[in-house]
């Protein structure tokens, strides 16, 4: 036996062509029929699916609740084949009156909540539609709107509801499509049906003239709207964007004050805007806030925040506006399908769309109720004939054989119509008395005029506007809708200072190279002064000292980099904790590690900083120069090279300060400040001093006071004071003297140098805390070696104070000379 052949109809295509293929299809119906509302009734299709299956089912809002779980099975099992919690959830919200302002489902049983609870499951809630959808059903028998089969071709649907009132305003919506989004938000369903009114009559009418009645958006959860420029431009081009503030009073009581919020933005959970309030009180990110609770009941919205008697509340108010869901904002992006493509709408192309929409389900409803009304006359004009003949239609019925037989006789003798005759002979016998004779001659006159009516309805166009106005006018007189939402046109600016909400809190701060810094009570490092205070082994302290929570925190690094935080907010810990990293604050790179940190109470003028590489650059640069609007990362103060470092950072607050120098190999000089251009944060700087092949720039210091003296140390903790007359006075850039004498035996490279009177405390941590004064170190001249108080040392941290930045207001800025940016240095 043969075997039969095969074909194979092999189709030869790119993945890139399938790709896209197959993308566009699913993109095309998530657009159409899924995500994005109708702009004709505002409505998506899973939602138009509720409300039809709900209204086939008689589940109307004049007749009992059903059981949420059968509307749900009603929909998936005739209309939707999706999954029953993306029903239920869509059931749920056209339900919830926080998310929509009128709500089109009424629904019994716990629907969730302001606070983003879940309903109850769907076997225990209970929906009707509510009284408004039935403004959105009308007329749907009365072939108004198109009709589409279901998924099963079992039944028909309808591709549109026939929406006596433009739902898509009214009720806003949101969804996301691929490649598309929509944000539309609720507005006043009396401003939307006067200005739809007013645009059935001015067609061609200004969006100033549509402004007069739609004021803005109404959020079913009120609150103040701001930003008349916002909404302007989302009426003109389907774009905008407008603040939302939370609706408040301060109420001043006798021991504390009260902050009650009455409305909040739209769509914001409370539960969670509570928390956040909460949560910075409990940081202290703010001071004056004692407790804050959620006083909320069935008679509204009511969350108290408590403060103290003295705190300011306006500034407290706008620390919260401006870290919280107080005040929130709101971007319109209104894309609707029209002729079956997505379109971004203006407010007069969403009332056009709608009008449009009803002009044409008024004329298909005045046709099909013409078509009606036209048949019933039909019938009338022969019962009536009938009634003037009916002894002979009686003899004639009661001659035939059956009722066809007696139909065709009437036909042939009276010359009714089929219709005409089955009327006739299916009528009942009291239908003969005098009153109901005078019953269908009137009730024929009715619809002689009824006709005429729909007649001029269809071929005019001014009578079909006429019904259109007269239909929203009464969806306007059943639903009299107070606007919740305040309109304010200028936008408040929120101006916060917040050192003016923070207490003054001594602390003390710590700063280690590798960039781990926190803030210590004073009650926390009183207790535990006497250890260590928390690092990694691979780190160092670089600095520790008092400050208080007013103050700001500055810091240099090894990259010419610099960043600040205010005080307040490095997180408070314990002495013997790691503390948390600088990137927590601000970004900074791995690679940059910390070699100075000051604190101040401002940027003032008359404070310059001095910068120094290890490669012999310096700079001077004005402290003002670092403040920047906003320090969300580490910028620069020294432009610095791949093969270079900054390796010190000095403060110089009067022109005759001295600037002092040392080299590694143990090179110093000295000269005034002055002779350092002052430049701004961006420049590289100019020589400092003219180093050997093999030097590099050790430390830096200024001179502030000519009794002062100069504190060396090596890498092995070998100690030496000086007298400032040891430092050779010269002009930059040289070369320096030698201050200590080369002991080839012990090679040692100069590591820090320091100002310092007799009673200065030098704090030291090597395996233990070595702390003593500088009048403890031997005084030598430059050409002594250098003393080893406490034997040779591998390895040590010497930890500078945390020095804070004086104001320098009282220095005149014209006592310094300003040297030429482009000064030549001397070789």
């Amino acid at each position: 036996m043969k075997e039969k052949e095969v074909k194979h109809n092999v189709l030869k295509n790119s993945l890139e062509d399938i790709m896209a293929d197959r993308f566009a299809r699913y993109s095309k119906y998530i657009i159409q029929e899924r995500a994005l509302p109708d702009a004709r009734d505002g409505l998506k299709p899973v939602q138009r699916r509720i409300l039809y299956a709900m209204y086939e089912d008689g589940n109307t809002y004049n007749k009992p609740y059903h059981k949420s779980a059968k509307t749900v099975g009603n929909v998936i099992g005739n209309y939707h084949p999706h999954g029953d919690s993306s029903v239920y959830d869509a059931m749920v919200r056209m339900s919830q009156n926080w998310k929509i302002t009128n709500p089109l489902i009424d629904m019994q049983g716990n629907n969730g909540s302001i606070d983003d609870d879940p309903a109850a499951a769907m076997r225990y809630t209970e929906a009707r539609l509510a009284r408004i959808s039935d403004f959105l059903l009308q007329d749907i028998d009365k072939d108004t709107v198109e009709w589409a089969p279901n998924f099963s071709d079992e039944k028909m649907e309808p591709t549109v509801l026939p929406a006596r009132f433009p739902n898509l305003l009214v009720n806003g919506i949101t969804g996301i499509a691929a490649g598309y989004a929509t944000n539309i938000p609720p507005h006043n369903l009396n401003e939307v049906i006067q200005a739809s009114i007013y645009r059935i009559s001015h067609p061609d009418c200004s969006l100033e003239e549509l402004m007069q009645f739609v004021k803005g958006p109404d959020f079913p959860t009120g609150g103040i709207v701001m930003g008349l420029d916002g909404i302007k431009q989302a009426f003109q081009t389907g774009r905008g964007r407008v603040l939302i503030r939370s609706k408040v009073e301060v109420v001043p009581l006798r021991t504390i004050k009260q902050i009650i919020i009455h409305e909040i933005p739209y769509e914001v959970i409370k539960s969670n805007l509570v928390k956040k309030i909460d949560e910075i009180r409990l940081n202290k990110k703010i001071d004056g806030i004692l407790d804050v609770r959620d006083e909320s009941d069935r008679t509204g919205l009511r969350i108290v925040v408590d403060l103290k008697k003295d705190s300011n509340d306006e500034q407290i108010l706008n620390y919260l506006y401006k870290n919280t869901d107080l005040q929130i904002s709101y971007n319109y992006n209104v894309i609707a399908i029209v002729n079956k493509a997505p379109v971004q709408m203006s407010l007069a192309m969403m009332l056009d769309a709608f009008i449009s929409h009803r002009e044409d389900v008024v004329i298909r409803r005045s046709k099909f109720d013409l078509k009606t009304k036209k048949e019933r006359a039909h019938i009338l004009e022969g019962l009536i004939k009938a009634v003037s003949v009916m002894d002979e239609i009686i003899h004639i019925i009661r001659k035939s054989k059956d009722k066809s037989h007696a139909k065709k006789n009437l036909i042939e003798r009276f010359d009714f119509t089929e219709k005409q005759a089955e009327a006739i002979v299916v009528m009942r016998l009291y239908r003969l008395t005098n009153t109901d004779v005078k019953e269908l001659k009137a009730e024929f006159k009715q619809l002689q005029c009824d006709i005429a009516e729909l007649e001029k309805i269809i071929r005019d166009k001014s009578e079909l506007h006429k019904v259109m106005v007269e239909e929203l006018e009464k969806v306007n007189a059943e639903f009299n809708t107070p606007r919740l939402s305040k309109i304010v046109h200028e936008v408040k600016e929120i101006v916060i200072d917040e050192k003016a909400m923070i207490s003054k809190e001594e602390c003390m701060i710590t700063v280690t190279r590798d960039g781990y810094i926190k803030r210590v009570s004073m009650r926390s490092f009183n207790a535990s002064s006497d250890s260590m205070t928390q690092r990694k082994d691979t780190d160092s302290l670089v600095c520790y000292g008092a400050s208080h929570t007013l103050q700001t925190l500055i810091f240099f690094t090894n990259r010419g980099t610099y960043g600040y935080i205010p005080v307040y907010q490095i997180e408070e810990a314990k002495w013997k904790d790691l503390g948390g990293h600088i990137s927590n604050y601000i970004k900074m790179d791995s690679s940059e590690k910390i070699i100075a940190a000051y604190v101040l109470d401002a940027f003032k003028t008359g404070v310059h900083v001095v910068s120094a590489s290890r490669h012999g650059m310096i700079k001077r640069t004005e402290l003002k120069e670092f403040e920047v609007s906003r320090s969300n990362k580490t910028m620069t103060c020294m432009k610095i090279g791949g093969m270079d470092e900054m390796i010190s950072v000095s403060l110089s607050y009067k022109p005759d300060d001295q600037v002092i120098l040392v080299s590694e190999q143990g090179y110093g000089l000295m000269y005034p400040v002055e002779q350092i251009p002052l430049v701004s944060n961006k420049s590289k700087g100019v020589k400092a001093m003219n180093l050997a092949k093999d030097d590099c720039v050790a430390s830096i210091c200024i001179r502030k006071n000519r009794d002062e003296q100069v504190l060396i140390s090596t890498t092995t903790l070998s100690l030496k004071r000086m007298k400032q007359l040891e430092i050779a006075p010269l002009n930059r850039p040289a070369k320096g003297n030698r201050i200590c004498k080369l002991v080839k035996s012990n090679p040692n490279v100069i590591f820090n140098l320091q100002m310092v009177d007799l009673n200065t405390k030098i704090e030291i941590y090597t395996d233990e805390i070595l702390t003593f004064e500088a009048k403890e170190i031997s005084l030598m001249n430059a050409q002594s070696t250098f003393s080893m108080p406490y034997g040779k040392v591998e390895s040590f941290e010497w930890i500078c104070p945390l020095e804070n930045v004086l104001d320098g207001s009282w220095v005149k800025q014209e006592d310094f000379k300003q040297p030429s940016l482009f000064e030549e240095d001397n070789a």
